[in-house]
């Protein structure tokens, strides 16, 4: 007899938060796909399902969830950030967590650049200048400014930070980096980049300041006030990683009174703003709706890295991303 797939839970198939239909083939060669819908109506599929597979923080990991989930042996969550999982309350049920952080770092990376470049050249208020019906003429003196020579400064040289690095360093950009362990010198050399093991010095020099760091509790609110007042007016805030590590209040005074000059952000909290949220109102602040590794290579690798940590797991083999509670 043919032996039975081991059970893996997702959220739905298809839909605004489910599995991509164009995914669920691949899924299927190595699981038992049960949705949440067929997970509630049947107690039978309770003991049959291994692992789950979390995309877009969905299904929600509950007690209640894991007490109804005997024979669960890991969570396989699609992308870097953990956050909205509980560590400590999975660990306790003995169930393992993974993640996706090698199929991310190109896009992600990417939209870094994506929206320094935009934001420096204005590219957002550009569009509609071009395209308004009441435009006449273009203006000589509509100016952005360059980011070739200019100086990068990256809060959080992992994977996508280091990826980050590289591509500015074919702009000819000088870089400065803070992390909580400094990388190794040849890495160093090979992009170019200078340590800061003090975040202020890196405000202070900086004309762009990149996040890329994990949501933790030592990284909510990392940017607040006193980090904003120590940048320069002309420097620019661009936020890839999680909305929370920013005090959003502090940003919006920051540029009402052009403490600094422009924020490019990828992420916010909430998701999405209230619509009257006065960052949305700013000309000199572009948002982008969480789009960082939103590519269809992207979520394909990473739903390929993550069935990889499921099957790991399953079959007792070194897991190549877990996430380990601290």
């Amino acid at each position: 007899m043919e032996k039975e797939l081991p059970g893996v839970l997702i959220s739905e198939i298809g839909g605004t938060f489910g599995v991509l239909e164009s995914h669920v083939e691949f899924f299927k060669k190595h699981f038992n796909l049960i949705t949440m819908k067929e997970f509630q109506k049947s107690k039978e599929l309770h003991e049959k399902i291994k692992s789950v597979f979390v995309f877009e923080c969905l299904p929600v990991i509950d007690q209640a969830l894991l007490e109804s989930l005997p024979n669960l042996k890991v969570i396989g969550n699609s992308g870097v950030g953990v956050n909205h999982l509980n560590l400590k309350l999975i660990s306790s049920f003995g169930v393992k967590v993974t993640n996706t952080p090698h199929s991310v770092s190109d896009s992600t990376a990417d939209i870094g650049m994506a929206l320094m470049l935009a934001s420096a050249r204005r590219l957002v208020e550009g569009c509609y200048l071009a395209k308004s019906p009441d435009t006449t003429q273009f203006a000589v003196n509509w100016l952005g400014v360059e980011v070739s020579r200019a100086t990068l400064g990256i809060i959080g040289m992992g994977n996508i930070g280091y990826k980050v690095a590289k591509r500015a360093k074919a702009f000819d950009m000088k870089i400065l980096y803070h992390n909580r362990n400094r990388r190794k010198e040849e890495e160093e050399q090979e992009v170019g980049a200078v340590y800061c093991k003090n975040i202020d010095d890196l405000l202070r020099q900086s004309d762009f300041v990149m996040l890329v760091v994990n949501l933790t509790s030592e990284t909510h609110s990392l940017i607040g006030k006193r980090e904003l007042e120590l940048m320069k007016p002309t420097a620019t805030l661009i936020n890839i990683c999680r909305g929370a590590v920013v005090d959003q209040e502090a940003l919006v005074e920051a540029l009402q009174n052009k403490v600094i000059k422009a924020a490019a952000l990828d992420v916010t909290y909430p998701e999405p703003l209230p619509r009257d949220h006065l960052l949305l109102q700013m000309k000199n602040v572009i948002i982008t709706p969480h789009i960082g590794t939103a590519t269809d290579q992207a979520l394909r690798m990473m739903t390929e890295e993550a069935v990889e940590n499921i099957l790991a797991v399953l079959n007792d083999l070194p897991i190549p991303s877990e996430v380990i509670s601290k």
